[in-house]
């Protein structure tokens, strides 16, 4: 089975089993999961074991499965776990679940993670608007056979996270008074954090944030002419800027304790982003 019939068996699954079409696909990084218990106005769910051939998502405190409702009015499918690299997955399952919350109907991809700052005026707990990134050091999605129904063999990629969407969160960041970063976020394999030589690599090459999933998904939606927008919680300073060894267990309890900031950001940011939408289509 091709990548492009998975996607496709994946798809006929979740059409059969959920009648709902998304304007917005909302990806939670880690210290979000239980966004959307909260946030939304909840219409269905769905567990990733249930949509046959779907990837599964194996890392601690990520639930695994969609959620169909709404925000703010706003018709969002939200992802509560997302599959990574390090998981062992093939890049074709990484971003499956991008690609079919195109196929459902969204027409922008909000991205959010965990990551850790390089940046040296980057505090634990920033908010990072990710304006670019830097994907070099992970395998491309789009290689292997290109999917023509999906798009361009050799996507455009000078506007990955649309200018437009970064503007309508400053804005919704100001409204809140919530301090926002702006920066380049660099994706790695994982899982093992990065040590302090390859942190400043980092830097030197212009990244002002790293972690291990986000820009292969943004890439994958760019290729499907979804508009990416995403938010990155500075959950911890790289390895190297302090003194203090990493753990995943330090990088959840600053995202948990950066959530309620970044819940409420999210939620004034998808209500913009549905009014320029309904702008656009006028």
């Amino acid at each position: 089975m091709t990548a492009y019939e998975k996607l496709l068996k994946c798809y006929e699954c979740v059409k059969n089993k959920v009648d709902f079409k998304p304007e917005i696909a909302l990806v939670l990084g880690s210290g979000l999961g239980d966004y959307a218990d909260t946030a939304v106005e909840v219409h269905s769910t769905l567990d990733y074991a249930d949509i046959e051939g779907f990837p599964k998502s194996t890392v601690e405190g990520h639930k695994g499965r969609f959620v169909f409702g709404y925000v703010k009015g706003v018709p969002v499918v939200v992802m509560q776990g997302r599959v990574h690299y390090y998981e062992g997955y093939p890049m074709t399952d990484v971003v499956l679940p991008a690609r079919l919350m195109a196929m459902m109907g969204a027409k922008v991809l909000f991205l959010t993670n965990a990551s850790g700052g390089v940046n040296a005026y980057f505090t634990a707990g920033d908010f990072m608007l990710i304006t670019d990134h830097i994907a070099s050091f992970v395998p491309n999605p789009l290689i292997g056979p290109n999917m023509d129904k999906i798009g361009t063999r050799f996507p455009d990629m000078s506007n990955i996270y649309n200018k437009d969407l970064c503007k309508i969160i400053r804005v919704s960041a100001d409204e809140l008074d919530i301090k926002l970063q702006q920066g380049v976020y660099l994706q790695l394999t994982g899982p093992s954090f990065e040590s302090p030589a390859e942190i400043r690599m980092c830097r030197t090459l212009g990244a002002d944030a790293v972690g291990m999933s986000t820009a292969v998904e943004a890439i994958a939606a760019n290729h499907a002419g979804v508009k990416v927008c995403g938010i990155s919680c500075v959950s911890n300073l790289a390895c190297g800027m302090t003194d203090n060894p990493l753990t995943h267990a330090e990088v959840q309890e600053m995202a948990d304790k950066s959530a309620p900031k970044f819940k409420a950001l999210i939620t004034k940011s998808i209500e913009n982003i549905a009014g320029y939408l309904n702008e656009s289509e006028d």
